[in-house]
């Protein structure tokens, strides 16, 4: 892995926009012209984790949220203003929460060894965890048994979307963006599309 001195990200800044411009001269003033992008991702911190690389799209097509462990938090209010405004102002059309393995924060859950507010932020995926203790530790390596956590607590996350108040809203109007869950297999690049359980949500009434 290369790691960047500091002034080099200032020098790739303006090589980038030097190349952008000999390809279209007008692609900033139009950027700036406003943005509609029709989806909203929310996804882990993780350095590694640049949805932009991995969808390969361009400025204005991703609205995005990151925090660690990609949690949806219904107390975080920079998650849910994110969101509402995501749903009520930009009218996205997806939502996805999008998680990885070999999630730092997802392995601390496991083994209990995050500490200070670590500990609380992901406090959830630990209790998630515990709630499917059985069916994850009855995998065969510590691998596998992340890897079930990460794809658990992506499907924990997008359920807890469809609970906010910003969706209740949407929901009622009939007119609200289509929610999912990705893992990230880094090791591979590949992205998982997670079979979400919609129709049990809906016999709960979380969603329509």
């Amino acid at each position: 892995m290369h790691y960047h001195e500091y002034d080099d990200l200032i020098k790739n800044n303006r090589l980038w926009v030097d190349e952008k411009l000999a390809e279209n001269p007008t692609y900033f003033k139009s950027l700036a012209q406003g943005q509609r992008p029709p989806f909203l991702f929310i996804g882990c911190s993780d350095s590694r984790m640049p949805l932009n690389s991995f969808t390969q799209t361009e400025p204005g097509e991703l609205f995005i949220h990151r925090n660690v462990a990609n949690q949806v938090s219904l107390t975080d209010m920079n998650l849910l203003a994110v969101l509402e405004y995501a749903v009520e102002a930009l009218e996205v059309q997806h939502i996805v929460v999008c998680g990885h393995y070999y999630c730092g924060g997802v392995e601390a859950a496991y083994k209990g060894t995050a500490t200070g507010v670590v500990e609380n932020w992901v406090n959830p995926i630990r209790e998630l965890y515990l709630l499917n203790r059985d069916e994850i530790d009855s995998l065969p390596s510590e691998r596998e048994r992340l890897n079930k956590l990460s794809e658990l607590n992506v499907v924990a996350q997008v359920k807890n979307i469809c609970t906010t108040s910003v969706m209740h809203r949407a929901f009622k109007t009939g007119k609200f963006p289509e929610v999912h869950g990705w893992v990230l297999d880094i090791e591979r690049g590949y992205i998982k599309d997670l079979e979400m359980p919609f129709k049990a949500w809906k016999d709960l009434g979380i969603m329509p």
